[in-house]
């Protein structure tokens, strides 16, 4: 095992230079799925790492519910970790848990939610609520539904809401929420890549706009649409599931709406600074996922010796 079931705690540094490019230099598709693969990969990683150092360096511990054959002195030699490192990993694992199933949790319970608030209107794709403030967003679950206030409505101009609705369909049909979900527990599984679901907030918001303005025919209109709908929303409390222009830094998104469309290259070149950092986090993530499989076989062979039958 040795210092390489340290490495996916730290392995994460090496997704941080793609997060910002991945951004501007991929389309928002394939920057979505490559940084949310990336965390997931490295969230699971660093977590069974924690596992790893909490069984190993509490394996000797006495009063451990682990069979005695696992604190001999030989197994002891070939795991040769103290009682710091097991200790420690213990409250942050639990901590890892605990957060990753109260984000969960909040996640179910905004969808539960929000169903309720449509229980007993009729079962369309676009459900308007008589409500004053302006706010729209996706509701995932079967079809979707698309929901949206009446006083978004007054807010914007017809060619406006084909773009909103556009938006609001690319998240549903995109499953946006999932991505969503998914950076959310890797960042609360390890601290370290909150940029990545940054990232990924701003780019699954970008990936709707670009559905939108091929839809609709117009990268204009979307940005204005989007620009309109930020401002009409401002300080509106929403859910916090994939909604129109609440997430994502909204002047970038219209400047990216006001230029060209993105290239659509899954991967950047190789020899450029955005290949250079998405190589570098594909190596990290490798390396990671080696030195989690490494440790945690040499780990069961180990004990598995140490077992007896």
């Amino acid at each position: 095992m040795g210092v390489f079931v340290f490495l996916p705690l730290v392995l994460p540094f090496t997704a941080w230079p793609i997060a910002r490019l991945a951004e501007h230099h991929l389309h928002p598709r394939a920057a979505t799925w490559l940084l949310t693969g990336v965390a997931a990969v490295l969230a699971l990683c660093s977590t069974l790492c924690l596992a790893l150092l909490m069984v190993v360096g509490t394996a000797q511990l006495p009063g451990n519910p682990l069979p005695d054959g696992w604190s001999d002195p030989e197994v002891r030699e070939a795991l040769p970790y103290d009682e710091v490192a097991g200790k420690a990993a213990i409250p942050a694992l639990i901590a890892v848990v605990m957060s990753c199933a109260g984000a969960a949790w909040r996640h179910r319970r905004v969808r539960l939610e929000a169903g309720r608030a449509l229980a007993g209107m009729r079962p369309t794709s676009v459900a308007v609520l008589p409500d004053e403030a302006p706010y729209a967003y996706a509701l995932p679950g079967g079809d979707g539904r698309i929901v949206i206030t009446t006083g978004m409505l007054a807010a914007l101009t017809p060619a406006d809401r084909r773009a909103l609705f556009a938006h609001e369909r690319a998240h549903l049909a995109g499953r946006h929420h999932r991505f969503l979900l998914a950076v959310q527990l890797a960042a609360r599984a390890n601290p370290f890549l909150r940029p990545l679901r940054k990232a990924v907030m701003y780019t699954v918001e970008r990936w709707a706009d670009e559905a939108a303005a091929t839809h609709v025919g117009s990268r204009r209109t979307v940005a204005r649409a989007v620009g309109k709908a930020a401002l009409a929303s401002r300080g509106t409390p929403i859910a916090t599931l994939a909604g129109f222009a609440t997430a994502g830094p909204v002047p970038r998104r219209v400047a990216a709406l006001l230029g060209p469309a993105p290239a659509p290259r899954l991967w950047p070149p190789a020899f450029t600074a955005a290949g250079l950092a998405a190589w570098g986090a594909a190596a990290g993530t490798t390396a990671s996922a080696m030195a989690s499989a490494d440790s945690a076989l040499t780990l069961f062979f180990i004990l598995k010796a140490a077992t007896p039958l």
